[in-house]
């Protein structure tokens, strides 16, 4: 078997196996979305490829149950959006300033960094329940907010991405023009590191949008509900049984989540330092 035939093979086993984790990914998304469109009856007669004519239908048991999924909806997207906004910003300029600056215990404080992205929000829960009792902010958004401005993970991905991109010559160059250093942060280093930070920005919204447990702890009026804590109320009794109406929730939980994504993730692989450059 000469040279050009073993490379035909194995591009062959790659496209098949792509193709294999396109389907293990893409099909239960599909199924998904058309049980959200069919009955309780059909969905328990079996699995169907092609939609149905009761979306309708199941949107209408769920506003009979009380159950309000466009206010989940604003909801949890006006929380998204403002975690991702403030924990992009914050983090970039945070880990901008690890980077470029040397002070006392930088490394200590990297250290630090990494061992808060290993530690589980789950172990902490309790004393960041009681913190923010003793602040006033339970059953408010600002609980679930403003703790992301100290986003550890944030810091350390755009630690990790600041590191291999930031031309230092460039800062210089600001400093000696009488840049100020927010200035030369904003001007500079932002455009350089816009797809870290639209990658940063995903993964947060999408982190933010899933997060289930911190508002559960945190929201109790259900006015307040986010759409993950509204999806969690179908598995009650009365909604044991319309599962088309189940699918439907939670077919309107990742719609957002797909949209975000299809979206923004060109600016991933967009140039590195050419928005800097331009500028």
């Amino acid at each position: 078997m000469n040279y050009s035939n073993k490379t035909n093979i194995l591009r062959g086993s790659i496209y098949i196996t792509l193709f294999i984790l396109l389907l293990v990914t893409v099909v239960p998304i599909w199924l998904l979305m058309v049980n959200a469109t069919r009955s309780t009856v059909e969905i328990q007669q079996g699995i169907s490829i092609f939609p149905s004519s009761h979306l309708i239908d199941n949107y209408n048991i769920l506003q009979g149950k009380g159950l309000n999924l466009w206010r989940g909806f604003l909801n949890s997207t006006f929380i998204a959006v403002s975690t991702t906004v403030l924990s992009v910003y914050f983090g970039l300029l945070t880990a901008y300033g690890v980077i470029v600056y040397d002070f006392p215990g930088k490394q200590l404080f990297s250290n630090f960094i990494v061992v808060l992205v290993l530690v589980p929000m789950q172990l902490s829960i309790i004393g960041f329940y009681q913190y923010m009792a003793v602040l006033g902010l339970t059953d408010n958004y600002a609980s679930l907010i403003l703790p992301t401005i100290a986003a550890a993970g944030s810091v350390f991905f755009a630690k990790q991405y600041l590191e291999a991109v930031v031309i230092r010559d460039l800062i210089d160059a600001g400093r000696v023009d009488g840049a100020g250093e927010l200035h030369i942060f904003h001007r500079i280093m932002l455009p350089l590191a816009l797809p870290g930070a639209v990658t940063m920005g995903i993964f947060a919204f999408i982190a933010s949008w899933n997060n289930f447990f911190n508002a559960f702890i945190l929201i109790t009026s259900i006015e307040k509900y986010t759409l993950p804590m509204l999806v969690q109320s179908l598995r009650g009794d009365s909604y044991r049984t319309e599962f088309g109406s189940i699918y439907l929730g939670l077919a309107v939980t990742i719609v957002p989540i797909i949209i975000i994504y299809l979206v923004f993730s060109r600016f991933i692989v967009s140039g590195i330092a050419m928005g800097s450059v331009k500028e």
